[in-house]
């Protein structure tokens, strides 16, 4: 990680830009679950992660309550990033099947994985000023994966959140659809790949399977060309 790349993740790990969200972070890394109740939590905004190189970006929302808040990194520590990882692990993507925490020598091919939103939401639900407030560490992220190609948007609410960033950008007026599988691209050149999220209930429900998920990584590898 370079040295610009670093500095952010320091920046956003000491962000307290959002009152409603730091004193839920701060509620929810307190009242911990039963099975976590030794653990010390992560506790703070949870920064992206993976290699400077990447020529692909995997977007979720937030960090799971007691997945990325207490483990410090995104979808880590929770059953849809247990899903996510098998996947990616299938695919070549990852070292590893299992993110479990900041010490598993976990290690990323040509990807990085972070969150529109840096803090979890109350209900998961952020407000428009806590996403307006994240949008620039979303920004210098994306900006500092030079050889990015494409974006992978985790869920309908990721992938609107990341085109409202874009079209403020860019001032896109074209209307961009969420589905399964479908790509788009953006006015500099980036395809967003749009994907269900690997939530316990989409897999549970069979709106998302273990083999849909893999065949859009591989399509996604195809797409960044590596």
């Amino acid at each position: 990680m370079d040295i610009r790349l670093n500095e952010l993740n320091k920046t956003i790990i000491n962000c307290k830009k959002c009152p409603r969200l730091v004193k839920f972070v701060k509620k929810v890394s307190t009242n911990k679950r039963k099975q976590n109740i030794n653990e010390i939590y992560w506790g703070k905004p949870v920064p992206g992660f993976g290699d400077l190189n990447s020529k692909i970006a995997i977007i979720g929302l937030a960090p799971a309550a007691h997945g990325g808040t207490r483990t410090g990194r995104a979808f880590t520590g929770d059953k849809s990033g247990d899903f996510l990882f098998r996947c990616l692990h299938e695919v070549g993507i990852s070292n590893s099947p299992f993110s479990k925490n900041l010490n598993d020598n976990l290690q990323l091919k040509s990807t990085y994985i972070t969150n529109i939103l840096k803090c979890v939401p109350p209900e998961d639900k952020p407000l428009s000023d806590e996403i307006s407030n994240c949008s620039y560490f979303f920004d210098e992220e994306i900006l500092s994966l030079k050889k990015l190609k494409v974006i992978v948007t985790l869920g309908k609410v990721a992938f609107d959140n990341c085109i409202k960033l874009y079209k403020q950008k860019f001032e896109i007026k074209k209307k961009f659809i969420f589905k399964h599988g479908k790509t788009q691209i953006l006015p500099n050149g980036l395809i967003i790949l749009s994907s269900y999220h690997p939530s316990p209930r989409n897999v549970n429900t069979k709106l998302i399977s273990n083999r849909m998920m893999v065949n859009l990584f591989k399509r996604a590898k195809k797409l960044a060309k590596f």
